[in-house]
């Protein structure tokens, strides 16, 4: 992609958005349909939409996914390049008289394994004065702590603090105390760093032995937002610091299941309103894959909802005069900077709204339109006005229960949204007060697909899954069952490029999040610690079971599989393990062959991660081995396999290991299978520069089950 076509193409992926202190700008990582990422700088007016530069870098070069961003109040972002234990700190510019690519400035190197960026509190600053803190792990139990300018300097060291420490909230204005956590004898408490003097003191230390973290903080006022399990469990808890009562843990703030996350706090002017009473505070709760949003206030003793789009949001924001600025996506709304008036927002929902718990919905049977019906052309994903014909029932079905986004992020006062939400639905139109700046448009005549979230029966309980085809997606012509990768990782109901192509090409998408993912406590996510491939691939295997029992009384062909990375492995394994003609074909990218195998030639950072999760750990049951290669004869469907050859997460060499079995046992490449190998490519090969063409690969691909 050349550099003009970098800084004029719409971004469709955006990620890492990170804001300048003072709110004027922000910064993230970008790409178009291309791939190839970039930086872009966001201007933040007070009023007016918010709108990004491209930072495109001289010689046509990428960033890479690693690299850490921090956003500073004149618009350059200081960014953290990272190579092995080497850090370059370097300031990007953006382009100046209409050139085609941003300033480039190496700042500093430092040498660590792990180095991180923290913006300094304030407002713009001289080149000679710090902007940012660093943070650097070595192979010891120490942390180290720099003060980075950009003019140059070296930075300078201000401490060596024993331990690891992460986190880090800002407890005054002008830099000089900074809230760290600092994990100590297996807890992790928050602690005090003295930036002028080196010197750590104690912040945080409720209960003996528990996990007690800063994780929000007004230096004006005291307030404090904090996380701990000292109540029994881990709570949402606040405080006022230095007035010696102890901290309040509300009720409307513990939510089951439910991850509460404050990201921005405002509060009356000064002299209004003394704390807490004029603390107002916006807390972003994750279920599964969408995200709602809600104002809590100390003196308020509930969440009041935001009645924001269904979708995602980005789990950090700022809230200033100009409104409330997050990050947002939805299947049809490619990632941008959403502001909120709150108060607009607050107007659309009843007062008193009570605490949040999950709301069931009349359920439904999903409804089956004819085998030989076209494909939808509306935005909804059907006919306007048309329902269209219902299918005959199937008892225990992947359709039994229908959720829609609201059934678990709604409040019961939610269900009044309807004149201007629809169930299950992205939406088309904003409400008033919530404007999303910068989203990509499809190219001209064509359209984004929308998604919604479904709920399908599982071996031990209902699995949430993103669904792209309308309400007939079950009685599509083709379907894929698209599998996340991780494995501690889930699909979310957000713009995915992928699903997208995979949309447009007429392919409905069922994205299921089975055990093991992310997002539905812990139970669900630990299911398969210890046991790749064991409660995650039954549940798999229940679904392809049902969905092709399902269509097959409707005349139509089994679903396909497709798999990224651990969703890849997981494919393979179906596929190898279903009975014959359920699956239709089967997509891989960067799959490997089996944990032990992983284990065996991945990087040590790969290995210590599977080690901790468990997935060198064998399972024995009568289904037989989870290993790929010892299952390669089974595997007769169609099969692509696509892979980096740089992949620094899987090892390249799992996938020529898979191609060196299939032709052992007797497969024809180009007419049982097809084998790409992407040069250059890493571990995101879909993500990187070319991956447009691989995302055209996947979806022909999947569409013919055709592998040449």
């Amino acid at each position: 992609m050349s550099i003009a076509t970098r800084t004029t193409a719409q971004a469709l992926r955006r990620l890492n958005f990170t804001f300048a202190a003072d709110g004027s700008h922000a910064a993230c990582l970008a790409a178009a349909a291309d791939g190839g990422w970039y930086v872009e700088s966001w201007r933040l007016p007070a009023d007016g939409p918010a709108g990004p530069t491209a930072l495109a870098l001289p010689g046509n070069r990428s960033e890479s996914l690693r690299s850490q961003l921090v956003s500073l109040p004149d618009g350059r972002v200081l960014l953290c390049r990272h190579d092995g234990d080497r850090h370059d700190l370097v300031a990007l510019c953006a382009p100046s008289n209409g050139g085609p690519h941003s300033t480039e400035e190496l700042v500093a190197t430092l040498r660590m394994p792990g180095l991180r960026l923290l913006p300094l509190p304030g407002g713009a600053r001289p080149a000679q004065v710090p902007v940012a803190v660093a943070l650097g792990t070595d192979t010891r139990p120490v942390t180290t702590v720099w003060l980075v300018a950009t003019d140059g300097s070296e930075p300078r060291r201000v401490a060596e603090l024993p331990g690891l420490h992460g986190g880090g909230v800002w407890l005054d204005r002008t830099g000089r105390l900074l809230a760290l956590d600092r994990v100590s004898s297996g807890a992790v408490k928050s602690v005090v760093l003295d930036l002028t003097s080196g010197q750590v003191s104690p912040l945080l230390e409720i209960a003996e032995g528990s996990n007690d973290r800063l994780v929000l903080f007004d230096p004006d006022t005291g307030f404090a937002m904090i996380r701990s399990d000292a109540p029994g469990a881990d709570r949402l808890g606040w405080g006022l610091l230095g007035a010696g009562g102890p901290p309040r843990f509300p009720e409307c703030l513990h939510v089951p299941e439910m991850f509460l996350r404050p990201v921005a706090l405002t509060r009356s002017a000064p002299g209004d309103a003394p704390a807490p009473d004029g603390i107002r505070v916006a807390v972003q709760i994750d279920h599964g894959a969408a995200s709602a949003l809600a104002l809590w206030q100390p003196t308020g003793g509930r969440l009041d909802p935001l009645p924001v789009p269904p979708g995602r949001l980005g789990a950090v924001g700022h809230w200033s005069a100009s409104g409330l600025r997050m990050p947002y996506s939805a299947p049809d709304h490619p990632a941008a900077l959403a502001t909120l008036d709150v108060d607009v927002l607050l107007g659309l929902t009843p007062s008193g709204a009570p605490a949040l718990t999950p709301v069931p919905l009349p359920l439904q049977l999903a409804p089956l339109g004819r085998a030989d019906a076209a494909r939808p052309a509306d935005a909804e994903g059907g006919a306007p006005g048309e329902d269209g014909p219902v299918g005959p029932a199937v008892r225990g079905s992947a359709q039994d229960t229908v959720r829609s986004w609201s059934s678990w992020s709604s409040w019961s006062s939610w269900s009044s949204w309807s004149s201007w939400s629809a169930p299950t639905r992205v939406l088309r139109t904003s409400p008033p007060g919530f404007r999303l700046d910068a989203s990509a448009h499809p190219g001209e005549g064509g359209r984004w697909h929308p998604a919604q979230s479904l709920e399908l029966t599982g071996p031990a309980g209902p699995i949430e899954a993103v669904v792209y085809g309308g309400d007939a997606w079950l009685s599509s012509p083709q379907l894929v069952v698209a599998l996340h990768g991780g494995p501690a990782d889930a699909w979310r109901l957000e713009f995915d490029p992928a699903l997208q192509r995979m949309a447009t090409e007429g392919l409905t998408v069922v994205a299921p999040n089975q055990r093991g993912s992310i997002g539905y406590g812990v139970d669900h996510a630990m299911a398969i610690r210890g046991a790749w491939g064991g409660p995650d691939l039954d549940d798999v295997l229940h679904l392809v079971d049902d969905l092709s029992g399902q269509r097959s009384v409707l005349g139509l062909g089994p679903p396909a599989l497709f798999g990224v990375s651990y969703g890849a492995f997981l494919a393979l394994l179906a596929t190898a393990y279903a009975p014959a003609g359920q699956v239709s074909r089967c997509a891989v990218v960067a799959p490997f062959l089996s944990g032990a195998r992983l284990l065996a030639e991945a990087s040590a950072p790969v290995r210590a991660l599977t080690t901790r999760l468990g997935g060198g750990d064998p399972i024995t049951d009568a289904r037989g081995p989870r290993d790929v290669l010892q299952l390669a004869h089974r595997i007769t469907a169609p099969l692509l396999i696509v892979h980096g050859d740089r992949d620094e997460v899987v090892p390249v060499s799992q996938s020529r290991s898979l191609r060196h079995e299939l032709l052992r046992v007797g497969r024809t490449e180009g007419t049982d299978f097809r084998y790409v190998e992407a040069a250059g490519a890493g571990h995101e090969v879909l993500a990187e520069e070319g991956g447009a063409v691989l995302h055209e690969l996947l979806a022909a691909f999947l569409h013919t089950g055709r592998p040449t």
